[in-house]
């Protein structure tokens, strides 16, 4: 398969208004906005699309309450798109909409759809580091971000409730490459070959699929500081950060949202190519954190705001 990545999420809610303050808060571009639609932009062109939680012509939750409804895929051009469809077409859940993209369930129930990205790639220059011989910031100082502007949708974390079946469907029908893994607990994937360490990260949960969080890609870890202190400081409540992962390397911050499950900056993840050895962990709670702040650090004091984690979601 020739996926480029996330090109789209799409958000069924209960409070368009509210969902509406965080976006704008969070720091993507707002493209239009109405009582039943709202349209976001990444610095990169990805798009949050929002729309109340019961509008008819979106796909069927697969929890209840906010959250994601689909899935849009990007592809590089209209031949591969053509390669996806006619991959895809024998699938029973297979169909095109009235939009004119293709789209399929996989099976967790989740809408996924197709089309040629509509995103524009750029490049960012993350702050240059200094140590001891070796000084890549000379006379300058080091950034202190006041908000974050994502780059892009980087992944999307998911319960399945067949994680066999999610697995065997991603990477056999998708051509996604497996990047690690918690042998028959979780498995970190992504689109591409060459690319970011994971698009997707399917964790096994029988029984009670659902969406574990959304992550916007930011551009080092000044900006995810500076982004997560200006969220708590307009009064978003941290769910658990910042902190760094031991897999995948990246820093990490995660935000109580009006749209889903947790919504996070990220940056400076790992970078995986055909030489990447995918590794095999054990779930433990040191290797979803390296080291990690509960309840974020509060905007005005700059302290940390809490120190037990009391959001019950297992990370792992």
């Amino acid at each position: 398969m020739a996926l480029t990545g996330i090109d789209a999420v799409v958000f069924g809610v209960a409070d368009i208004k509210e969902a509406a303050r965080f976006l704008d808060d969070w720091g993507v571009s707002r493209v239009s906005a109405s009582a039943d639609n709202l349209v976001y932009r990444t610095r990169d062109g990805a798009e949050v699309i929002v729309r109340p939680k019961d509008a008819p012509d979106l796909p069927s939750p697969i929890e209840a309450g906010n959250t994601v409804r689909e899935v849009i895929w990007g592809v590089a051009d209209e031949a591969d798109l053509k390669k996806i469809v006619e991959a895809l077409r024998d699938l029973p859940s297979f169909s095109i909409g009235a939009d004119g993209l293709a789209r399929v369930a996989d099976p967790n129930g989740m809408s996924l759809a197709f089309r040629v990205s509509r995103r524009t790639p750029i490049v960012v220059k993350p702050t240059a580091t200094n140590a001891p011989g070796s000084h890549q910031r000379i006379d300058r100082r080091s950034p202190v971000h006041e908000r974050a502007f994502p780059i892009n949708i980087g992944h999307v974390v998911v319960f399945a409730n067949d994680f066999a079946g999610m697995r065997s469907f991603y990477t056999e029908k998708l051509g996604f490459a497996v990047s690690d893994e918690y042998p028959g607990h979780g498995v970190f994937m992504r689109c591409q070959e060459v690319g970011a360490h994971h698009n997707l990260f399917i964790l096994n949960r029988p029984g009670k699929p659902g969406i574990n969080h959304v992550a916007f890609t930011v551009t080092d870890i000044h900006e995810v500081i500076g982004g997560g202190i200006a969220m708590s400081k307009k009064g978003w409540r941290t769910e658990i950060g910042p902190g760094r992962h031991p897999i995948s390397s990246a820093y990490f911050w995660y935000f109580e949202n009006p749209l889903a499950a947790p919504l996070e900056y990220y940056a400076d993840e790992d970078f995986c190519t055909e030489d990447w050895k995918p590794g095999t962990h054990e779930r433990k709670p040191e290797l979803f954190a390296e080291w990690a702040i509960v309840g974020g650090i509060d905007g005005n004091t700059r302290r940390q705001m809490a120190s037990v984690d009391q959001s019950g979601r297992g990370h792992a």
